[in-house]
């Protein structure tokens, strides 16, 4: 089928809606230029309805609210008063169709509401899919079904109901599904529709205390907001003493407490940091009373991982009994909760087969969103094996959870196991799909130090030196890296540069037919990805040198999606400049064209000539790079670092590196202030890397 949109549909509440749609939404990023959202029918306003708020923002889409939903329900039910319910099917389809004039798919996403299905007395979601003409995704919920030969006769009467009204089926999806039970299912529901099953999953089931706090109204005491993502498994009231309470402690508990009972709120913060007791969610003081201020001081003091802390004005029970009516859902806010639900989309659900029968082909230019979901579908697709080596370090420990959660990669942390894990547990993070090496008991420390020493004795080391830099955490992660035992390293948050990258120079060097490593900066603007070489490694690099990190450079573009159309900058543009500096960017533009003729290399070129086409049309009219350039090579790196700077600085763009190439094996430094998103993109491009180098 060739289709600009998708209907997803259920019969049933809780089925999966979101986490369905976030997962189709990250699917179309990666293979469509524009996508809207659009709801047949919501609550009251656009600017109230959850959902688009939720994938506008989170996406984020272009269009704005009001263009995101058909009819209110309050319209609807005037429409079925005048008994004019076709007039209500009419004005959706016209919202419909105007969205789908200036984007070029449209998600939308059917609802439940068992009393408008009475009113109207029919399915009012799939008369509207009917009326849209848009292929189904159907959602069956399969706790309400019990049996598998009960959930076989749901899937029945969905499809025979989707033929008797001759609406497309483009899957069906069972969710909430035990996982012991899907093969049984697969067997019982195999048909002529692709259908796919998630299983239970009961965090997602969980509220974080982000929604708590909202739901019940709770003022939050904690800064840190990432604090605030932990999942609530249960809540316990927390009467007794200290000594006698903290033996019913368990994990992801929510302490329920009067603010005035400081003995309790110092054993919940000393038992969430022990290895001897589990991982609690969090502290909701009651009865409007705050810690004392000498209590706060305490805590925050100690510069240990925080418990998030709420405060609510109502008795104990009565907040007790609030929380117990909080339902789970999925938040801009529950960073986990998203990563967890994508990562379940794309384990469970073959999106090659969705994406032939919608027949969607690729834009030929990458915007910074595409990217960025490019990035993560070409890491899952074959799953490489990446080290971090500073798990001191919380960006990396979060960024860690993430990047397993959603499937990137596999990883590998180095450090004592015991203190991970309490770390881990203290910041309400699971990392058990991590594999934690201790470097410095490692088995094998001894043959990396007598492998190092001969790779090196040539340069002066000798083994008692060896074995001294074995014992430094980014020489232990390169030797992993030089023994197959890992595909990647990912540093650089705390430490140097210089400290990640030189044993990567003296270990791993530079790949067969590569003179030299370099780096690039992938530069997310507002509207286009471009690609800026090299602003990190080589200082001043003569034309021949130059000329084979354009070559690289456009090679690494290509391979992350970027169509290669490589400017050589320097102060003048074509033939009117002359100096010492500008003939070295001309004689390195013939080498780079004679290296890759496959490649569009044009220079000297002037940076507003590579980048305006309207300065393009006046400097070099007959240029098929000038106004239209995608890779950018610096002449030195002094003006590429510079301006790779200003640009990240003026316009706000992301800059995504250095990520170096040229190494047998990929090796990425980061910034000592990166952010978690910084560090996910990294491990990604550095696993997709290591798929091309191990191919």
């Amino acid at each position: 089928m060739q289709s600009r949109s998708i209907y997803l549909y259920t019969k049933t509440p809780k089925s999966g809606m979101r986490l369905v749609a976030l997962g189709l939404m990250e699917m179309l990023k990666t293979r469509v230029q524009d996508v809207a959202y659009f709801k047949p029918i919501i609550e009251s306003t656009p600017e109230a309805d959850g959902d688009i708020a939720f994938f506008k923002a989170y996406f984020p889409l272009k269009q704005p609210v009001n263009e995101a939903y058909g009819i209110t329900k309050a319209q609807l039910l005037e429409w079925i008063a005048k008994d004019a319910l076709h007039s209500a099917y009419e004005q959706i389809l016209e919202r419909f169709l105007a969205l789908q004039e200036r984007y070029d798919f449209i998600l939308c996403a059917g609802g439940v509401d068992r009393d408008l299905d009475d009113l109207v007395e029919g399915d009012l979601s799939l008369a509207i899919a009917q009326n849209l003409q848009s292929p189904v995704m159907a959602l069956i919920n399969a706790r309400g079904c019990g049996s598998t030969d009960a959930l076989r006769a749901e899937t029945v009467q969905v499809e025979a109901e989707l033929r008797r009204r001759r609406i497309t089926p483009l899957a069906l999806v069972v969710n909430r599904i035990e996982e012991s039970s899907i093969e049984e299912a697969k067997a019982k529901l195999e048909g002529e529709i692709p259908c796919f099953f998630l299983p239970e999953v009961p965090e997602l089931d969980r509220p974080t205390m982000e929604e708590i706090a909202t739901a019940i109204g709770a003022k939050i005491l904690t800064k840190d907001e990432k604090l605030l993502d932990r999942g609530v498994r249960q809540s316990k009231v927390a009467a007794m003493m200290p000594e006698h309470y903290l033996g019913y402690l368990e994990e992801g508990d929510l302490v329920i407490v009067p603010g005035d009972r400081s003995d309790i709120a110092m054993a919940t913060y000393l038992a969430n940091l022990s290895a001897h007791f589990p991982s609690l969610a969090g502290v909701l003081f009651t009865g409007g009373m705050e810690l004392h201020p000498n209590i706060v001081d305490l805590i925050e003091g100690a510069d240990l991982p925080m418990l998030p802390m709420l405060l609510i004005d109502t008795d104990t029970q009565s907040a007790a009994l609030k929380v117990s009516q909080v339902d789970a859902t999925i938040t801009l806010q529950s960073r986990r909760k998203i990563s967890l639900a994508i990562g379940l989309f794309n384990r469970y659900i073959d999106i090659q087969v969705l994406q032939k029968r919608l027949s969607l082909s690729t834009p030929k230019e990458m915007t910074p969103v595409r990217f960025i979901y490019s990035l993560y579908e070409k890491a899952r697709h074959d799953l490489r094996h990446i080290l971090l080596p500073e798990s001191e370090d919380e960006r990396i420990l979060r960024a860690a959870e993430i990047v397993l959660r959603r499937g990137i990669c596999k990883v590998t942390l180095l450090g004592k196991p015991e203190e991970v894990a309490q770390r881990a547990g203290a910041l309400g993070l699971d990392l058990s799909g991590a594999n934690v090496i201790d470097h410095e008991s490692y088995p094998d420390k001894e043959h990396f130090a007598r492998k190092f020493y001969e790779l090196r004795r040539h340069k002066g080391v000798i083994l008692p030196m060896a074995r001294e830099y074995m014992s430094r955490t980014s020489y232990f992660a390169t030797m992993m890296l030089y023994e197959g035992l890992v595909d990647g390293v990912v540093s650089g948050a705390t430490h140097t540069t210089r400290e990640t990258i030189k044993p990567a120079f003296e270990i791993i060097k530079t790949r067969e037919g590569v003179k030299l490593i370099s780096s690039i900066f992938f530069m997310l603007l507002e509207d286009r990805v471009l690609v800026y070489g090299d602003c990190a490694v080589n200082p001043d690099p003569n034309a021949e040198e130059l000329a084979h990190i354009a070559v690289c450079s456009a090679r690494t573009a290509q391979r992350f999606g970027i169509a290669p159309r490589v400017a050589m900058l320097s102060y003048s543009s074509g033939s009117s400049g002359v100096g010492a500096d500008v003939e070295k960017v001309r004689e390195a533009t013939k080498i780079a064209q004679q290296l890759a003729p496959e490649f569009l290399i044009e220079g000297p070129m002037q940076y507003d000539a590579a980048i305006d086409p309207e300065v393009a049309r006046r400097k070099m009219p007959d240029s098929k790079v000038a106004g239209r350039a995608t890779v950018f090579i610096f002449p030195d790196l002094n003006t590429g670092n510079n301006t790779y700077k200003a640009v990240q600085r003026s316009s706000g763009a992301v800059a995504i590196g250095p990520i170096l190439q040229g190494l047998k094996k990929p090796v990425n430094d980061l910034s000592r202030g990166c952010e978690i998103e910084d560090v996910i993109y990294t491990i990604a491009i550095t696993a997709i890397q290591a798929q091309e180098q191990t191919s």
